[in-house]
């Protein structure tokens, strides 16, 4: 059955491989001035106007990671708001809404996840995305998809050679997510389990494989607890850090296993 969908965020990476796909539902994908999602009255215009059967929500907060950790107020108001706005909305006018949220919000130390295992952020950016989950788990005419997709080819020049993810491309989504409109609850997207530097060879050639070491949450934490109180890391953990951090080395959080990760560039 032909249906009218409204899909926000078309001008993001997988909206427009949704605009770029033929299908027999009528498509709109409304630019920011048409309708804002921080603006409650714009997105009830709009929705009121165009009375769509189904809303796919992309709009949002993704890359770059570090700006859900610098300006918390922009992720707070992108990915939670926006999406509550959206919600409030199509539970207002009784529209089927599909929400595209991140496989991040598990906390990645096991992989293979059921919808229903325990959630647990890995970063500020599924914390917000999770944020933007908890209205629409509030609305029953609703699907969430947990996604984990990228583009194709694999644009980022390295790729953790040593850490499995569940990958999968934009163009893949795509073609089955119009089989998942009568959908309702919770859903995992993504493809099989595999090293993230071969995933990405299979794509981009050109991809460098960077080996990561990890150190566990609980030692990080007292690690910080100790830096903290003392304004200087405590021996022991100073040689660590001071060794794998030399060069042109760096400390990050990867949303992938839930650990810091402390990446030396190496090529594989």
């Amino acid at each position: 059955m032909k249906k009218k969908i409204v899909v926000t965020g078309g001008s993001g990476r997988f909206g427009q491989c949704l605009k770029n796909f033929e299908t027999n539902h009528k498509m709109l994908f409304p630019t920011k001035k048409e309708l804002d999602i921080l603006n409650f009255s714009s997105v009830e215009k709009y929705l009121k106007k165009n009375k769509p059967n189904i809303l796919i929500h992309l709009a949002g907060l993704s890359r770059p990671m570090k700006v859900h950790e610098k300006n918390i107020i922009k992720s707070i108001d992108l990915n939670i708001i926006g999406t509550a706005n959206i919600t409030k909305v199509c539970s207002e006018l009784s529209i089927k809404l599909i929400y595209f949220s991140t496989n991040y919000v598990y906390p990645g130390t096991k992989g293979n996840y059921r919808e229903t295992d325990p959630l647990l952020p890995v970063n500020n950016y599924a914390w917000s995305k999770l944020g933007g989950e908890s209205s629409v788990q509030l609305y029953k005419n609703s699907l969430i998809l947990r996604v984990s997709m990228t583009e194709k080819p694999f644009i980022h020049k390295k790729a953790f050679a040593n850490v499995k993810s569940s990958f999968i491309y934009h163009e893949d989504v795509r073609k089955f997510l119009f089989k998942l409109l009568n959908k309702k609850g919770i859903l995992n997207i993504g493809g099989k389990a595999q090293y993230i530097y071969d995933f990405a060879k299979k794509s981009n050639k050109n991809t460098i494989g960077t080996r990561i070491i990890s150190i566990m949450i609980g030692y990080l934490d007292r690690f910080l607890t100790i830096l903290k109180a003392t304004k200087r890391p405590p021996a022991s953990m100073s040689v660590i850090i001071s060794v794998k951090l030399r060069g042109a080395c760096r400390m990050e959080v990867v949303g992938l296993d839930s650990i810091l990760k402390l990446s030396d560039c190496v090529k594989s």
